[in-house]
């Protein structure tokens, strides 16, 4: 049995909620094994089984304990190993935290279909349908008022880093990945997490991968 925990994870190039944890660990110290899976290959399709009941990534696999899903991966991490770091020690704006967090796992369905992740993109996308831009405008809206409450305390949606902005990190990268227009405070919050050690490891990881998914041979 390994002595610290295992996280299984797909492509960092494609893989938005395997970044999710993965940033979480890495930011905060967490020392931890990591298993790559190359989604939709043979490999994957094979290996996954061993590791999660789900059949997706990520997993956290620590001793006999397999936590599957981001966030619960986030909160488990959150309990165990970062004495509650993970939120921010306010009440109201842990709340809040949790709150943004939730709404970023559980919709944004139009973005994450319309622009999924992929690292090596760069440039406008098409078209932006009014599904897609009124997940954009909720997501800005989002940032701007958190950093408005909590810009005295720190660059970070909360102030300090927290699961909350490893939730919306891989949404920074897809506003990049395609030219997104945002506001002044969104753009400097955007800049904030790409200074991260951690993001900046995981995209140069990324950068090194060679195999790509049928959404990046198909779509411009």
């Amino acid at each position: 049995m390994s002595a610290q925990p295992t996280l299984v994870i797909g492509n960092k190039n494609y893989s938005s909620w395997s970044l999710r944890p993965w940033l979480v660990l890495r930011q905060f110290g967490v020392a931890f094994d990591e298993v790559k899976l190359p989604l939709d290959t043979p490999e994957f399709y094979a290996r996954i089984g061993d590791y999660s009941p789900a059949g997706r990534v990520p997993v956290l696999i620590d001793g006999d304990v397999h936590v599957w899903d981001s966030l619960a991966i986030c909160e488990y991490a959150n309990d165990y190993f970062l004495d509650g770091r993970g939120w921010p020690a306010a009440r109201a704006a842990r709340g809040s935290a949790r709150a943004i967090s939730a709404e970023m796992h559980s919709g944004f369905v139009a973005l994450r279909t319309n622009m999924p992740m992929n690292t090596r993109r760069q440039g406008p996308a098409p078209a932006i349908a009014a599904d897609t831009a009124k997940d954009i405008a909720r997501i800005c809206k989002l940032w701007s008022e958190a950093r408005e409450k909590h810009a005295a305390h720190g660059p970070f949606l909360f102030g300090a880093f927290s699961i909350a902005d490893a939730m919306y990190a891989p949404v920074a990268l897809r506003f990049l990945s395609y030219s997104v227009d945002v506001g002044a405070v969104e753009r400097a919050y955007i800049d904030t997490l790409f200074a991260l050690p951690a993001l900046r490891e995981w995209l140069a990881e990324a950068a090194t991968e060679e195999i790509a998914v049928e959404h990046e041979k198909t779509t411009p």
